[in-house]
């Protein structure tokens, strides 16, 4: 699977709106064959920083960022960012979430 995890510096004026702001984004995505999970979170330590982890299958990847809503997202998301995002991206092997085994729960 391609493991990826994306910085987003959203200007201050948008921050509280970015779910909304990405939401069309963010639902196609997830309708994808190929996307695993598509899940934004917003840094503690920074409000106007959005952190998107995704995934998606060896075969998911491709056709994702070669589809009209990727070339959509990419006209429409830099008028609300404050500095370009910042990406990890790498292929694991692995086909899902699994348990952590130092935590525990009964």
């Amino acid at each position: 699977m391609i493991l990826i995890n994306v910085k987003f510096p959203v200007k201050p004026e948008f921050a509280d709106r970015w779910p909304e702001i990405a939401s069309e984004f963010t639902e196609t995505t997830l309708a994808e064959p190929g996307n695993l999970w598509f899940e934004w979170s917003r840094s503690v330590k920074d409000p106007n920083t959005y952190v998107l982890i995704e995934a998606f299958t060896d075969e998911g990847a491709g056709p994702h960022v070669n589809s009209p809503h990727f070339q959509k997202m990419q006209e429409e998301f830099p008028q609300y960012l404050a500095a370009q995002p910042q990406i990890i991206s790498h292929q694991i092997d692995s086909d899902g979430w699994g348990p952590m085994g130092e935590i525990t729960v009964d």
